[in-house]
C-alpha cells in the first residue's frame, strides 16, 4: 500500500502544541515554582496517558520545574510542559525508539532521496520531492516519540526524559541541529536517570 506521506506528516504533526502551555522556566522570574500534589500527578498521567518514571515523579511532588527545567502545568489545553513547543503529545505513549533501531532507515531513506538527474521533468521531481520530504519529517518526529523535551540547552539543542518504551527514566540529548543525532547521556558509564541528571549540564554527561 502507498502511504501518502504528505497527509500523514500533517496528522502527526497535530500532536504538537505550538502555542506552549506558558512561558519558559527561566522567563518566569522570581514566581514561585510550586511543587504538584500527588492528585494532580494522577490527572496529568491519565490525561496524558502513561506513568511518570519514579524520580521525576518525586521531583515534581517536591519541586517540579526550576531554572532552566520545563515546568508541568495545565490551563486550558490541559496538562504539557511550560516553554515546551517541540514535544509531540500524540506520540508520548509510543515507546522511544533506541536511535540504533533507527539507523537502517535513516540510511535507506536517505539513499532514496530524489534527485534532479533523475527525473526527466521538474513537476514530477518536485513531486517526488515533497513525498519523501513529508517521509523524512514524520521518522525525524517519531525519533522522539515517547520522551519529552524537558530542557532547551541552546543553538538547536535539547535534553530529553523517556518516559515510555524499554528506554523509560533514562536521559538523551538531541544533537540533530548539528550532527542529526540522539545520545544517550551517561555518568560513569552508566545511563543517567532525571535525578542523576539534575544539577548537571547535559554536555559533560555525552560521550561524543
Amino acid at each position: 500500500m502507498t502511504i501518502d506521506w504528505a497527509a500523514e506528516a500533517r496528522r502527526v504533526a497535530r500532536g504538537r502544541r505550538f502555542e506552549r502551555p506558558g512561558p519558559p522556566s527561566r522567563e518566569r522570574g522570581r514566581s514561585p515554582v510550586l511543587p504538584l500534589s500527588e492528585a494532580e500527578i494522577r490527572e496529568a498521567e491519565t490525561e496524558l496517558g502513561l506513568t511518570f518514571p519514579g524520580g521525576y515523579r518525586e521531583y515534581l511532588l517536591r519541586q517540579n520545574g526550576g531554572g532552566t527545567v520545563h515546568r508541568l502545568s495545565r490551563n486550558t489545553t490541559g496538562w504539557g510542559w511550560e516553554g515546551d513547543s517541540d514535544t509531540n503529545y500524540g506520540l508520548l505513549t509510543t515507546a522511544f525508539p533506541h536511535p540504533d533501531s533507527c539507523r537502517g532507515y535513516a540510511d535507506e531513506l536517505e539513499a532514496r532521496e530524489p534527485l534532479k538527474e533523475n527525473y526527466p521533468h521538474e513537476d514530477a521531481h518536485r513531486t517526488a520531492w515533497k513525498q519523501w520530504d513529508a517521509e523524512y519529517e514524520v521518522f525525524q518526529e517519531r525519533r522522539t516519540a515517547g520522551a519529552v523535551f524537558i530542557q532547551e540547552n541552546g543553538c538547536g539543542f535539547s535534553t530529553l526524559l523517556v518516559l515510555t518504551g524499554p528506554q523509560r527514566g533514562t536521559m538523551w540529548f538531541d544533537a540533530r541541529a548539528t550532527c542529526d543525532r540522539i545520545l544517550p547521556l551517561n555518568l560513569d558509564g552508566r545511563p543517567v536517570s532525571f535525578t542523576s541528571w539534575l544539577g548537571q549540564d547535559s554536555m559533560d554527561l555525552l560521550d561524543w
